[in-house]
């Protein structure tokens, strides 16, 4: 009897349905490169087969959550990561030869940093020093946008993204809309990346509001456990706070630490809190993924066993996986290139900037090359793109903002240097510029500086078709510098030299490669001695002359490049003075590993008559004959070739592109028919070791210079030149 009643009792158990597995909600918390420990996270979770029923991120946490909604599996991620230049991706513009050469113009004149809008109402400023550019981009690729349009509400995970409206500090969340948008606004660290605007708002971290949401979770999806990872970066100590940045990150984290701890008092007893040991990793170390990976996989490890108990078996979490994950995409071919939300750029002038055409089959990287050269042409806040389905057809659409401070700027440029031969010299540059003043594109430029060199101009470049294939330029300005003349290595003279000019040309864009030009340039030049013997002549002079130039390059940065080439010809031919001029400029470079390798070929001279002394060719000055100082060497004809290796010993933080060099440089020249050192009849060396680099104020350097006849120069120079 008593077995009957244990064989029933077993079997009525075993009728029982099982236990429901709890709902578990997933939280991953803001903090830069450190949020990189969310991946180790999910790796543990996957290992322990832990099905989630919604996940919610804000900042970096809004990136991996964001890409796992999306069915990126954590070792995608890791592998991404691991792919992306991180100082390139928060450096908005292309690589310098993918610029058109009006924006090359303007980017070696003036600093990007300065550009400040003119508007009706006065003088309107960029968003932050980094738009954001290529990190959206790097969110379409990694989500899959260039597959097809990937909208939160559409996902088969329900997600959450948190951000905040700067205007009002409300607390936004996103549940539905375009998800690489709302993971690109999560991720706006006020004052280093442009705000998002949606909507009517301007929206940025999330961090500020609500840094580890675990409330928006708990109604989300009523989760019965909550998985919640913090990864905030802790507060300064006092002694670290005293500069402005270092004060407004110690703002930041505060307010971040405050609504964390806010949020760690909606965890219950059955909820699962991890926060990863990151050490000394900080929100800009994103080098350091993989150490932050690691961190979060040792942190979940640490309560393995509570994590298990969370888990289903292989087939019922096998089934909720291949929900998740997306499948490898067919090769998607575009049926047509759209091009909305121009209201001033005439959609032509960015169609040329395009190769992707109807035909093409998808390709993330090739869009993104496109979009980035288009971002280049300097009119755009951001350029974006979607890919959409209609009735069959496969539609590319581009979606670039127009910078909401233009079409007029002011800009800004500055430049000191310091040389032992001729002291100290400082310029201030300023300029006017006016934008699409007709539907072709028609530029205004009013500039001017001021200092040891002083200049006032005006240059008008007018596009002649809507794809500006072919331009007409017109330029008319004065300029004042004083130059020295050198004999024996010493300055016998000092002349006061100005120099009025207007020109007018017909010009070609060859694509981003550079362009060509045809015109007339005439001039005024005025040599008035200042210091030196009163028998040395002055001159006074007025001619023109035609101009033909091809002006080339494709280096991937402006004055300290890693690779790439240019080729700058100019021919100069005056009818009245009897005389012709001819400048070559060419220059290649490579690197390996971290050694770049540079060289140069120079020649000026005369093809027909000889060259006056008011328009002599020049050499002097750093990696222009190191050792010889600015314009010592003035003649007739000149040949120059030079060569350097540079070692690359660090790199400026993200957001400011550019790295530290150090350098050594071995030049030749010879100069006939000579205005200046007339006893150097022979070819000339020089040597210089140099440690300098590109940085955000443009190209600064120091070093010195030492020829074997004896000269030497110790230089000092930072700014534009």
């Amino acid at each position: 009897m008593k077995n009957r009643l244990l064989i029933l009792a077993a079997a009525c158990f075993l009728a029982l349905p099982a236990a429901a597995a709890p709902r578990v909600g997933l939280v991953l918390g803001g903090g830069g490169a450190r949020g990189a420990a969310h991946i180790g996270v999910l790796e543990v979770l996957q290992a322990q087969r832990v099905p989630i029923a919604c996940v919610a991120g804000t900042s970096m946490g809004a990136l991996v959550a964001g890409a796992w909604a999306a069915g990126v599996s954590p070792a995608e991620m890791r592998r991404n990561l691991g792919e992306v230049d991180w100082g390139d991706l928060f450096i908005d513009n292309p690589e310098y030869a993918e610029m058109s050469y009006r924006s090359r113009q303007i980017a070696q004149r003036y600093l990007p940093g300065s550009e400040s809008g003119v508007v009706a109402d006065g003088v309107r400023y960029q968003g932050g020093v980094v738009a954001g550019q290529k990190i959206k981009l790097f969110l379409n690729r990694l989500v899959g946008g260039s597959e097809f349009e990937r909208r939160i509400e559409r996902l088969p995970l329900p997600l959450s993204i948190i951000a905040t409206d700067i205007g009002n500090g409300e607390r936004v969340v996103f549940r539905d809309g375009p998800l690489s948008a709302a993971m690109r606004a999560s991720m706006s660290v006020p004052g280093l990346l442009a705000p998002v605007e949606m909507g009517g708002r301007k929206l940025v971290d999330g961090g500020l509001v609500d840094n580890l949401p675990v409330a928006e979770i708990r109604e989300r999806c009523q989760a019965d456990v909550i998985i919640a990872v913090d990864v905030g970066s802790p507060l300064l100590a006092p002694e670290e706070v005293g500069s402005l940045i270092t004060v407004s990150a110690q703002m930041i984290g505060i307010l971040t630490q405050q609504n964390v701890a806010r949020s760690l008092t909606l965890l219950g007893e059955r909820d699962i809190f991890l926060q990863p040991a990151l050490g000394d990793i900080g929100a800009t170390d994103f080098q350091r993924h993989d150490e932050a990976a690691d961190a979060g996989r040792r942190a979940a490890e640490a309560v393995l066993a509570r994590l298990a108990a969370l888990g289903v078996g292989a087939e019922a979490y096998a089934a909720w996986r291949d929900d998740l994950e997306r499948a490898a995409p067919a090769s998607i071919r575009i049926d047509e290139v759209q091009v909305a939300g121009l209201r001033r750029v005439n959609p032509q002038a960015l169609a040329r900037l395009m190769e992707v055409e109807p035909g093409d089959v998808v390709s993330a990287r090739k869009i993104d090359r496109d979009l980035l050269r288009i971002y280049g042409d300097g009119h755009y806040q951001s350029v974006d793109y979607t890919l959409l389905g209609d009735k069959g057809r496969n539609i590319l659409r581009v979606m670039p903002v127009e910078k909401p401070w233009g079409p007029d700027y002011l800009r800004f440029g500055i430049s000191l240097q310091a040389d032992d031969s001729e002291g100290s010299s400082f310029g201030l540059r300023a300029a006017y510029h006016r934008t699409w003043l007709n539907a072709l594109g028609g530029e205004l430029l009013y500039h001017g500086e001021l200092g040891s060199h002083n200049r006032l101009g005006v240059n008008y470049y007018q596009p002649l078709d809507a794809r500006q294939r072919f331009f007409f330029e017109a330029t008319a300005g004065v300029d004042q510098e004083r130059i020295n003349i050198y004999e024996n290595d010493r300055r016998i003279a000092q002349y006061k030299a100005s120099e009025g000019r207007a020109g007018v040309w017909l010009g070609h864009n060859a694509h981003v490669f550079g362009v060509v030009r045809l015109g007339w340039l005439q001039r005024k030049q005025r040599y008035q001695r200042d210091i030196g013997d009163p028998l040395l002549p002055e001159v006074d002079a007025a001619f023109g002359g035609w101009q033909a130039s091809l002006d080339f390059d494709r280096f991937d940065r402006m004055y300290f490049p890693t690779r790439g080439w240019s080729a700058k010809i100019a021919y100069f031919n005056s009818p009245k003075l009897d005389y012709a001029r001819l400048d070559v400029d060419l220059r290649g470079a490579f690197a390996v590993a971290d050694t770049v390798f540079n060289a140069r070929v120079g020649y000026t001279g005369s093809p027909r008559g000889e060259l006056p002394v008011f328009d002599a060719g020049r050499l002097g000055g750093f990696l222009n004959m190191t050792a010889f100082a600015p314009n010592q060497l003035l003649g007739d004809q000149l040949r120059y070739v030079g060569l350097r290796t540079e070692q690359i010993v660090g790199r400026l933080p993200l957001g400011l592109r550019g790295d530290l060099r150090i350098g050594l440089a071995l030049e030749a020249a010879r100069v006939q028919g000579r205005y200046s050192e007339s006893g150097r009849d022979r070819w000339l060396d020089s040597t210089a070791i140099y440690v300098g680099g590109e940085t955000p104020l443009g190209p600064a350097y120091l070093g010195v210079g030492r020829s074997s006849s004896g000269v030497g120069n110790i230089f000092l120079f930072i700014g534009t030149p």
